[in-house]
């Protein structure tokens, strides 16, 4: 089993993997600064809180806890916010992740799981998309995780430091057992804001676009399932740790895509109270259509995603929105 330190794993997709990686009985170490993560989330997994970019705590974390492996989760990761504050995406999800990089190297970590996105593509030539799809991203978001990408690649030519990046796409669901889920604030993705809605009322949900050559005329997106997430990253690290996986790049999907309004009737039927939603201008930089082609995930790291069905995956978000109408603040 690995020793692993965790970069941003207080955060929704990082707590999952976390789980998954207990449960698979290896050690971990959280770095997060907390700005976007909950401290309950992490069960027993020791929490360091700070920034992830900082040179003494890297040191101290890598060099004397003897980490083998970093799983890097930690970033900004809204689009418009992105479109609007590009500086401080690139400082941040670029400038940092670096000064983690050459720490690594200098404490000799054997590899790096990334936490990557299908922003790397842009707008679709074809559908559904696989790894070989040009990247031209079309906002500064997805510009950040490329850049970040070709660095790994880089890094490990010249200087043998082993990398995976994993580009997801839509993440939604919580772990079947209840236990932890997604909590942000604001709450920025559709399927939780749809969920608060049903669940409380409250603020309209806006649906950006209504006009996209889609077949209702929203944006498509393919929902994958927050534990089949953390089941793949897992997987991306122990191939690294066996020599059978590195210096690649997976998409993680469902291959299949779900309008907006799709997705607010399966809110609807889950929840049985459709939420309440107004139609809104596009956003600048988001693609019409976004679907995956997965099958070399499935074929080289033997990944087998267990939940496939949009139903399914908002059952398992509305059970944790239900329970934790406050989040990680409190319950009902």
């Amino acid at each position: 089993m690995s020793r692993v330190l965790v970069t941003g794993g207080a955060g929704y997709i990082g707590s999952h993997i976390l789980r998954r990686l207990v449960d698979e009985d290896h050690t971990a170490v959280v770095v997060d600064d907390l700005s976007n993560g909950h401290r309950e989330a992490l069960g027993s997994v020791p929490l360091v809180e700070g920034d992830f970019g900082d040179r003494d705590l890297l040191d101290e974390l890598l060099g004397d806890r003897k980490t083998e492996f970093v799983i890097h989760m930690a970033a900004f990761c809204e689009v418009g916010a992105s479109m609007r504050d590009p500086a401080g995406y690139y400082r941040n999800n670029l400038t940092r992740s670096l000064a983690l990089l050459d720490a690594a190297r200098r404490h000799g970590v054997q590899g790096i799981v990334f936490s990557s996105s299908a922003a790397v593509y842009g707008e679709p030539e074809q559908l559904p998309m696989d790894e070989d799809h040009p990247r031209n991203p079309t906002n500064p978001y997805g510009e950040t995780k490329l850049a970040f990408e070709r660095a790994l690649c880089w890094y490990q030519q010249a200087y043998g430091l082993k990398y995976v990046a994993l580009r997801y796409f839509n993440a939604a669901g919580a772990h079947p057992d209840g236990s932890i889920g997604e909590d942000h604030s604001p709450e920025s993705h559709l399927i939780p804001r749809l969920l608060l809605n049903a669940l409380a009322g409250g603020e309209t949900v806006p649906i950006f676009g209504d006009d996209y050559p889609t077949r209702d005329g929203t944006c498509v997106r393919d929902y994958v399932h927050v534990v089949d997430l953390a089941q793949a990253h897992v997987k991306a690290l122990v191939g690294m740790q066996s020599g059978r996986v590195t210096g690649d790049s997976f998409n993680l999907g469902n291959g299949e895509g779900f309008s907006v309004l799709e997705v607010i009737e399966a809110v609807g039927a889950v929840s049985g109270n459709r939420p309440a939603t107004e139609r809104a201008p596009r956003r600048p930089g988001d693609p019409a259509s976004l679907v995956a082609a997965s099958r070399r995930a499935k074929e080289r790291l033997e990944w087998k995603p267990e939940y496939a069905d949009l139903h399914e995956i908002v059952r398992t978000a509305w059970e944790w929105h239900r329970n934790h109408p406050r989040g990680y603040a409190g319950g009902a």
